[in-house]
């Protein structure tokens, strides 16, 4: 919708480029999996540092042993001043702020005598490589982001298939014993993906009931695996392994419009918002990460 700005045209494409971040993410974003598949993307934001609340509990969960039937609990000179089921424990929700923990933006010029191209076909096309553009951008954070909240993380020696099977034998045995419920998936840098694949360590399988692009997967010791470009991980990590939508990636539209230039026959285009990740803490024991001590 056409508005003023200091009596300079300009349109708003918000809601436009939040679908382009949301499609891209969908099909470009390495990680769209750890984050339950999609990007909460939000246009028009109005606050500046957090994205949303979630109501969390650190209350434990209390079994008794036994239901109390004595005659004088609940009953008797216990009536009204005790219960039969134990002392009672009240549930009480904090609201956790979730913030903005990095910013984006873009800014670039469409002269109609310059473009060679139809000009609204030129900014439709230019929000679209922005999008993918910024995918990238949100590829980097998400590696950082999984590295960061790795609640465990294993150490590989090297690449000989005995390292690589007490790799994922410690990783295995991390999984079940903390009861970890859900697919695990081992995004594992070219030379691990290598020594299991080549090695004959793994088995191929079909698959359809997680996040994989592919119906037929690696499958190693209970893990799938796939292969990451070595620029998706952080110095000194060679594998991100988790159970998918442990997660949530967000993004908020500040501003996406064209606004008429007094500087050149055409159109500014910009745009600007903020970003960030969350995870709850109980969630991090589905993470780890494992490192490389031979490079």
């Amino acid at each position: 919708m056409a508005t003023n700005n200091q009596k300079i045209a300009a349109r708003s494409y918000q809601l436009e480029f939040k679908e382009l971040l949301q499609a891209v993410f969908r099909t470009q974003a390495y990680f769209r999996d750890f984050f339950g598949g999609n990007i909460e993307a939000l246009d028009g934001v109005q606050h500046n540092e957090n994205a949303f609340h979630v109501k969390t509990s650190d209350i434990a969960v209390v079994v008794g042993t036994e239901y109390n039937k004595g005659a004088n609990v609940g009953f008797g000179t216990g009536t009204g001043n005790s219960t039969r089921f134990g002392e009672r424990t009240e549930i009480i929700y904090t609201d956790t702020p979730v913030p903005y923990t990095w910013e984006w933006v873009y800014h670039e010029g469409i002269d109609r005598h310059t473009v060679n191209n139809d000009f609204n076909a030129a900014i439709a096309d230019r929000l679209d490589l922005q999008a993918q553009a910024k995918i990238k951008k949100f590829n980097a954070q998400h590696s950082a982001f999984i590295s960061a909240n790795a609640g465990n993380t294993e150490t590989l020696a090297d690449y000989t298939e005995a390292n690589v099977t007490a790799l994922f034998d410690a990783l295995y045995a991390h999984y079940l014993d903390n009861e970890v419920v859900g697919t695990k998936v081992a995004r594992v840098n070219a030379s691990l993906y290598n020594a299991i694949v080549n090695g004959g360590l793994s088995t191929t399988e079909k698959n359809s009931s997680v996040d994989i692009d592919e119906n037929e997967v690696q499958m190693f010791k209970d893990f799938v695996i796939q292969p990451l470009p070595a620029s998706l991980f952080q110095t000194g990590d060679a594998a991100y392994i988790y159970v998918p939508n442990v997660a949530k990636a967000f993004t908020g539209i500040n501003t996406a419009r064209t606004i008429e230039s007094e500087d050149f026959d055409g159109v500014a285009l910009q745009g600007a918002g903020k970003a960030g990740e969350f995870i709850l803490d109980d969630n991090k024991l589905a993470v780890s990460k494992v490192t490389i001590a031979t490079p």
